[in-house]
């Protein structure tokens, strides 16, 4: 079936501001989707566009002409999938379902056409899976559908019949941040768009009291319903993510693992950017005023969508460590700017407005894997249990300290 899908888009040039069919209706007179390049003239000329999920932008001229040859390049990836499926077979990837979350599998162990899927469908999903093929892909190498096959066909449907109408705390924080989540999409903001963010959130808030809800997982689940093709994809993929791809905790209460991928990745730009490590540590910037979103969000909420995705392309398959490369490849890709701030405010400008103008994410993800350099899952791993020490004793001393003040109150 997603053979001649794919053949069917590559032919046509991909129809590269794909809305799933249940978006439809809510941008019943959506506008055709082509930028023209534009001459090139000053850069700082100021021009709104629309990207290829929806998303309204405001950027310079430069911005536009590169999201024009983005969009080139993942019609050329339509084509190479396509052809791949034409010699491979549909659906071809799903014979590698060990995927990349899971390092140290023996070589040895693995049948030599698996393998070679193995490291083609790396080397393909780095760069960058076609939209009319993310659902499935991500769904195959995430774990997802296989998740998913453990339970019930209706178990989603079942759930979201069983908390229809209930109210928690996690519930009312959902309903104040709805409006909040992706306001200038026009989906988004309507009242299917947020019914059905709101019936993702809630469901998986159920699913796992520990985590209940915690805000940036608003704009998670929400770029997860533009990608996949029905909410019931978007739920499992959300399960998925926080269940076996994350970090454990990250999502808690006491954000435990957020803290701890914080002093990773503290500890990662000393080694991997020494330079600018000492310079912001000689200002005093902590890199967790800018570095704690983008690990929430996943980056949703600081880089264009399709810059997100590509990125997301690669933690679905690989593992959270690419973000860890990403971070990285973000202060790196602006380190001259950043030795030249005298001024946290400064910094703060550098990295944002860096982060909202990452139009090209072959640009960003060369950075990210071949100047920062190899990162194993192991590496990770063995720095988050480091870190997990302090950062449980710091958690556990604000708490006393809390439950001091409470007690004296």
């Amino acid at each position: 079936m997603f053979g001649t899908q794919a053949q069917k888009e590559a032919s046509n040039g991909f129809a590269l501001r794909r809305r799933a069919y249940w978006l439809t209706s809510a941008t019943s007179t959506a506008r055709a989707t082509t930028i023209t390049s534009i001459p090139k003239k000053p850069s700082t000329f100021s021009v709104k566009f629309e990207d290829m999920y929806g998303f309204t932008a405001e950027g310079n001229i430069d911005d536009v002409n590169v999201l024009n040859e983005v969009r080139e390049r993942v019609r050329e990836q339509g084509r190479v999938w396509c052809g791949l499926e034409a010699s491979k077979g549909a659906n071809w990837y799903l014979q590698t379902q060990i995927s990349s979350n899971g390092e140290g599998i023996s070589v040895a162990s693995l049948k030599l056409s698996k393998l070679t899927n193995m490291i083609t469908l790396k080397r393909l999903v780095r760069k960058g899976i076609p939209p009319v093929l993310r659902p499935n892909v991500w769904l195959s190498v995430s774990g997802a559908a296989k998740k998913r096959s453990t339970v019930p066909e209706s178990y989603y449907d079942d759930l979201i019949r069983a908390t229809e109408g209930k109210v928690t705390p996690a519930t009312r924080q959902i309903d104040q941040d709805l409006p909040r989540t992706f306001p200038s999409h026009p989906w988004l903001d309507s009242p299917e768009g947020q019914a059905s963010l709101r019936r993702v959130l809630v469901g998986y808030s159920f699913r796992d009291s520990d985590v209940g809800y915690c805000q940036g997982l608003n704009y998670v689940a929400a770029l997860l319903l533009l990608v996949m093709k029905t909410e019931e994809d978007a739920f499992w993929m959300l399960a998925v993510l926080l269940e076996n791809v994350l970090v454990n905790d990250c999502y808690t209460d006491n954000l435990s693992g957020c803290h701890v991928e914080q002093r990773v990745f503290k500890d990662l730009l000393a080694k991997k950017c020494p330079r600018i490590a000492a310079h912001l540590e000689a200002m005093e910037f902590d890199v967790s005023l800018v570095a704690t979103e983008w690990f929430l969000c996943l980056f949703a909420k600081s880089v264009p969508s399709e810059t997100t995705l590509r990125v997301w392309d690669i933690l679905f398959n690989e593992g959270a460590k690419v973000l860890f490369h990403v971070a990285l490849a973000i202060f790196k890709m602006k380190e001259d700017d950043l030795l030249r701030a005298h001024q946290i405010g400064e910094v703060i400008d550098i990295l944002q407005t860096t982060t909202h103008h990452l139009y090209d994410p072959d640009q960003l993800l060369t950075v990210a894997f071949d100047k920062i350099g190899s990162m194993t899952a192991n590496t990770i791993t063995k720095e988050r249990k480091k870190q997990e020490p302090a950062v449980m004793a710091e958690l556990d001393q604000r708490q006393r300290r809390l439950n001091t003040l409470n007690t004296n109150g």
